[in-house]
């Protein structure tokens, strides 16, 4: 039962991963690729890291007492994912905006017009 549960969450988080590298590479600008690089690897990385601390806590509970370091590791690493890779991708889109970089297609930029009164 256990290793349906893992092989569960590994399939979801390796299908988040390609579906954010085939995203990388199909979207047409850097707003809509950094959606996809930073959305579908994180969730992507969520589940493996996942898959992970189940694996260590079911050989921990199983024996092997050592096994319990990879799960704290495991669960420290997504925390540290799930701080960074948002804010990374903030900062990035934030810098495309700020150097003039324009989405693809055409769309309301509410930010552009509040730019120009504080200037």
């Amino acid at each position: 039962m256990m290793w349906e549960i893992i092989y569960i969450f590994l399939g979801i988080g390796v299908a988040f991963n390609m579906l954010g590298s085939l995203g990388l590479i199909r979207f047409p600008d850097v707003y809509t690729r950094l959606h996809a690089g930073t959305k579908c690897t994180t969730f992507g990385s969520i589940f493996i890291c996942f898959a992970i601390i189940a694996y260590g806590l079911w050989r921990w509970y199983d024996g092997e007492k050592e096994m319990i370091s990879l799960a704290i590791h495991t669960f420290f690493a997504m925390i540290a994912i799930l701080l960074t890779n948002p804010t990374g991708a903030h900062a990035i889109a934030r810098a495309a905006h700020r150097s003039g970089v324009k989405p693809a297609r055409a769309v309301v930029d509410d930010l552009e017009a509040k730019e120009g009164e504080n200037d």
